[in-house]
């Protein structure tokens, strides 16, 4: 019975020897990642899955992930939602205008920034249809199907205000939705109130 035991111990420490010791070739025909993220799209904030994208491509030009943003905005009393909001920008554009204007500006960007989305927030929220969806086949897909109603209206709604901030400051910015962080009121909307600290 030892030596049956021995002799497993010792095919199965040749085998995951033989296993680790292959080598490894290069195949020439692979293609390798692409270094940078796809133009927007409306979904670009659920590729990364629950960790938002450092970087996006807007205009061939790759802006990185300056900041997140929470914000919520009632539709009525019962329709709602809240989540992150992600602010990319040109990492050229922020030094430029640190060493011409002083890091202080980027205060007064950041308050004109959160205006621009909280209002393209509101506007985006008003024109998405929150009612329960009879045909969804559960509560996850209505949560997809929201999430991406959701989405487009911001980004047609946030177009030209960021065009506009672009055009004041001489900085190239984007703004996106985070899908995975949007929650929404169906029954009463709670998105407007403050959570408590712990």
């Amino acid at each position: 019975m030892k030596s049956n035991m021995q002799i497993l111990m010792g095919m199965a420490f040749i085998a995951l020897t033989a296993c680790s010791t292959q080598e490894v070739k290069h195949d020439e025909k692979a293609v390798s990642a692409p270094d940078k993220m796809p133009a927007t799209t409306e979904d670009a904030s659920k590729s990364s899955g629950p960790n938002p994208p450092m970087t996006m491509t807007s205009d061939d030009k790759t802006l990185n992930l300056v900041r997140i943003m929470d914000g919520g905005a009632c539709k009525n009393d019962f329709q709602g939602a809240k989540g992150a909001f992600l602010v990319y920008a040109y990492p050229d554009d922020i030094e430029r205008i640190k060493r011409e204007k002083g890091p202080q500006t980027f205060s007064e960007f950041e308050s004109k920034i959160e205006t621009i989305a909280t209002h393209a927030f509101q506007e985006a929220l008003n024109d998405t249809n929150l009612a329960e969806d009879p045909f969804s086949l559960g509560a996850d897909e209505a949560q997809e199907k929201l999430s991406k109603q959701l989405a487009k209206n911001f980004r047609s709604n946030i177009a030209e205000p960021v065009k506009l901030f672009q055009k004041e400051t001489t900085l190239k910015i984007d703004i996106v939705p985070f899908a995975p962080s949007l929650i929404f009121y169906q029954q009463g909307c709670e998105a407007t109130h403050q959570e408590p600290e712990n």
